[in-house]
């Protein structure tokens, strides 16, 4: 059982593929074939398919069939009708004011599901991009961290001869030793993160388990508007959320207005025909006898007492109504401060990445300065690649402040519900 376990996670494995994307086609397949795509179209789909549903009674429904009996005595019905060889019916509503309501309230759910699939866009679009990001970062880091554990080892061959010669103790070694298994492992670590946010991407873009998407080195410039007040204005006119709120509210006055048609007529179109057989004994029992027989005319139905439930279910919608027009009022002030918050953010990280690039720019001089110093014999290879592995660690710094600068800059656009359009 053990071998064929293996033999099964190796077998996996071997079938596990590696994707290069750049961040457009990531979002591009994400958008049309990830789970989450797929639900919100068949979320949309049902809700589309509702409207045929409610518009059904208003179309001829035409059915056909035989009440064929042998009639002792007086003839009789057969499930309300009289016996006959063949039996046909249609019926059609022609004024039923709730069924009217009913069928709009049918399409402005299909108008405010289009809204939430979008909604799901955006949101997919967000943690696609995120997920990219972090890849991005993610190799970038490992890379650094690569370049940090090989100017460690140098170091420590630098140490070692040291040591060898008599101008170092041998804890040096040890000293040596122990930072270079730190790089390493924190190498280890960096690379696990990388596989974990290939592996993640490529869940999310639909791909199987085992299968890995790489990110391009290819970077969508991420713009934003430079006026804060212009895009709170865009994000409350263009908020797919609000949108959707706005819609159940005028479902939900639908739903009133249907409700309290419950008191109005109905009219209903019926038409019939039989085919009758003297074997049922009509002629024994009626002055006349007709083999085919037919009718047309109008069921009309006249509420007169409508019970207290037309008022109660009255209540209950506008109690609804009521709940939408807070959870309206809630989500501006929500997309207000989120817009507000993320101008912040990304202020925050202009600072922080212009602090890391200086930072950077200062070790590179500090390199540079024992580079040419040691060239003069006035720096040892152990200061240089000390000072490269600063180097290294002010890049890291850089890489993070740059991926929150775009994270923050990403943030914005999903606020302003700009961001598929952006990216795509």
């Amino acid at each position: 059982m053990r071998k064929f376990c293996l033999l099964a996670v190796l077998a996996s494995l071997a079938h596990a593929e590696t994707y290069t994307l750049n961040l457009k086609q990531a979002l591009d397949r994400a958008l049309s074939q990830s789970p989450e795509a797929v639900i919100a179209r068949m979320d949309s789909l049902k809700a589309s398919h509702a409207v045929q549903i409610a518009k059904d009674p208003f179309t001829p429904h035409v059915g056909a069939g035989s009440g064929l009996a042998y009639s002792s005595g007086f003839p009789l019905s057969i499930e309300g009708s009289a016996p006959a060889i063949i039996q046909a019916k249609v019926t059609q509503a022609i004024f039923n004011r709730p069924l009217s309501l009913e069928v709009a309230q049918a399409r402005e759910n299909a108008r405010g599901a289009s809204f939430a699939s979008g909604e799901r866009s955006d949101e997919i679009a967000f943690r696609v991009a995120s997920f990219f990001l972090d890849a991005q970062r993610a190799t970038q880091l490992a890379e650094a961290a690569r370049r940090q554990a090989d100017s460690l080892t140098k170091v420590a061959a630098s140490v070692s001869a040291r040591v060898e010669g008599g101008r170092e103790l041998p804890v040096a070694n040890s000293e040596a030793a122990v930072n270079r298994l730190r790089a390493r492992q924190r190498l280890m670590a960096l690379e696990a993160d990388r596989d974990y946010a290939e592996r993640s991407l490529a869940a999310a873009l639909g791909y199987a388990p085992t299968d890995s998407v790489r990110p391009s080195e290819e970077r969508l410039p991420v713009v934003i508007p430079d006026d804060e007040q212009a895009a709170i204005t865009a994000a409350l006119g263009e908020s797919k959320e609000l949108k959707r709120l706005e819609s159940s509210y005028q479902a939900s006055a639908l739903e009133i207005r249907e409700n309290r048609a419950q008191r109005l007529p109905k009219v209903d179109l019926v038409a019939q025909y039989a085919l009758l057989a003297r074997y049922s004994h009509y002629d024994e029992y009626f002055s006349k006898f007709q083999r085919n027989n037919w009718q047309v005319g109008a069921s009309i139905q006249i509420p007169i007492l409508a019970g207290g439930g037309v008022e109660a279910a009255v209540s209950t919608a506008e109690v609804g109504q009521q709940r939408i027009r807070a959870e309206l009022q809630q989500a501006r002030g929500k997309i207000t401060l989120a817009v507000h918050q993320s101008y912040q953010e990304v202020e925050r990280a202009k600072m922080a990445t212009e602090v890391a690039k200086a930072e950077l720019d200062l070790a590179h001089e500090q390199l540079s300065i024992l580079l040419a110093q040691m060239n003069e014999g006035r720096a040892t290879l152990k200061q240089v690649e000390e000072a490269r592995f600063a180097e290294d660690e002010k890049w890291i710094s850089f890489y993070d402040a740059q991926f929150g600068a775009e994270r923050a800059r990403l943030n914005v656009l999903r606020s302003t519900g700009s961001l598929v359009a952006r990216l795509r």
